[in-house]
């Protein structure tokens, strides 16, 4: 890395990403006149929603799990020919409208990524693949967090094939083989049903039990169905929703599954409406944990065994920023002021990273809004800034909604969608800031010579 930068855009804002979270970013940023520059190291906008993108998460049976109803960005809703759970292509195609319909396509520089970042001299010095460094006065990283796989320890002593389900695109991989699938997310659930179709035998490994959410309920939405219903104290909307899923689906463990440790909502909802059946047709066949693998026998905590010659690891992501992890404090859920504002390195924000129980794209417009209105006061209003940096650095608001989450590293940094709204909207209010949506002349884009 250059020690010194070879150009400087010191008032300048480098978003990282235009994904979900980078393109809510720079029409935040736009809408209030921030000079920009959103650099995107793949071909076009989408992030992991681009099925085609190097590196992608995406298979062809990845649905929405939150729904179109809710899912949009404020101002931008999904079309209502688009239905209740969009598949990735049609989410892709609606963040692509979003980004042409408000002028940010033209502004991202594709094809460029970014590979260190680090502070210099009041904002960051930032390298890319090239070798070329600039300066910039803020950095937001948009670059999401399900790009760097979770991987389970497999004994040496297996012969099995092994892979992440970051590497599962379609059916072409399962068909006629007896595939294990490893996990109990929503990933999971789909590639395991997959498997269902065409495998000669699909095998579902839990190692924990898990609330299952059907996609509908009473024919709306689930998440609508929440919207719309009582807004009861948690821990009563737990024990009122935990009777209802029993009575929709029975008992978890009466299909063969783990009972659940924990109350509903305590971990991250798992949306999935074709598991059960799968299970009631015993075209999936429920194990518990694995105890070992020797060759490609598989046995698992109860002392059952299946012979299997594909795993596929559905396991989870390292949410980890690796050109910036130093300055996110060097581990997976870095201590951010609403999950986004670093508390130590002023001008350093990260939006996309934030887990929660509900749909994103609300979340990621909110934090931009946030994040756009704090550094439009760096420039027009000094001691506001100062206010919120104060802010930034000295308040722990509690986010959890009055949910014990779960105690694994998925939910270390978790918090409940409507805390965290409910504490934006009034972080806002204090400020006195607005949000702006509206569609502004192209933004003025600052890229490196």
């Amino acid at each position: 890395m250059s020690s010194t930068p070879t150009t400087d855009h010191g008032d300048t804002t480098l978003v990282i990403g235009a994904g979900p979270a980078g393109l809510a970013t720079a029409r935040a940023l736009a809408a209030r006149g921030l000079p920009y520059h959103q650099v995107e190291r793949h071909s076009g906008v989408g992030g992991i929603w681009d099925i085609d993108a190097p590196g992608s998460p995406m298979y062809e049976a990845a649905h929405f799990i939150s729904s179109r109803t809710l899912s949009g960005f404020p101002g931008f809703p999904m079309g209502e020919d688009l239905p209740d759970y969009p598949d990735h292509r049609q989410v892709l195609g609606y963040l692509r409208e979003f980004a042409a319909a408000h002028g940010l396509t033209d502004a991202v520089e594709f094809g460029r990524s970014v590979t260190g970042v680090r502070a210099a001299d009041g904002g960051y010095a930032v390298t890319f693949d090239d070798g070329r460094t600039t300066r910039y006065g803020a950095v937001v990283c948009c670059s999401g967090a399900q790009w760097t796989p979770r991987l389970p320890e497999i004994p040496a002593s297996s012969t099995v094939e092994v892979m992440h389900s970051k590497d599962y695109r379609d059916l072409d991989q399962l068909r006629g083989r007896r595939v294990l699938v490893i996990g109990g997310g929503n990933s999971a659930c789909d590639i395991v049903v997959d498997a269902a179709r065409v495998a000669d035998r699909a095998v579902l490994s839990m190692r924990r039990g898990y609330w299952f959410i059907p996609k509908h309920v009473f024919g709306v939405p689930s998440d609508v169905f929440a919207a719309r219903g009582p807004h009861l104290p948690k821990r009563v909307e737990q024990a009122v929703f935990g009777f209802v899923l029993t009575r929709l689906y029975g008992r978890p463990e009466r299909l063969g599954l783990p009972k659940p440790d924990h109350r509903v909502f305590e971990t991250h909802p798992v949306l999935n409406s074709n598991l059960f059946l799968a299970l009631q047709h015993g075209d999936v066949v429920p194990r518990p944990g694995i105890a070992d693998v020797v060759g490609t026998t598989v046995t698992f905590t109860d002392g059952s065994t299946e012979d299997v010659d594909l795993v596929i690891a559905a396991t989870g992501y390292r949410h980890v920023i690796p050109y910036a992890q130093e300055l996110f404090g060097g581990g997976e859920h870095p201590d951010l002021y609403l999950t986004a504002f670093s508390r130590e390195h002023e001008g350093l924000f990260g939006i996309g990273f934030t887990e929660t129980n509900s749909g994103a794209y609300g979340h990621v417009d909110g934090l931009a809004q946030l994040v756009a209105a704090h550094l439009a006061d760096r420039r027009d209003d000094p001691a506001a800034y100062r206010k919120f940096r104060s802010m930034v650095r000295h308040e722990r608001p509690d986010l959890s909604g009055g949910i014990r989450f779960d105690d694994s590293p998925r939910h270390a940094g978790y918090v409940d969608a409507d805390a965290l709204t409910a504490f934006r909207r009034e972080v806002m209010g204090r400020m006195g800031w607005r949000a702006e949506h509206g569609v502004p002349a192209p933004a003025l884009v600052a890229v490196p010579s």
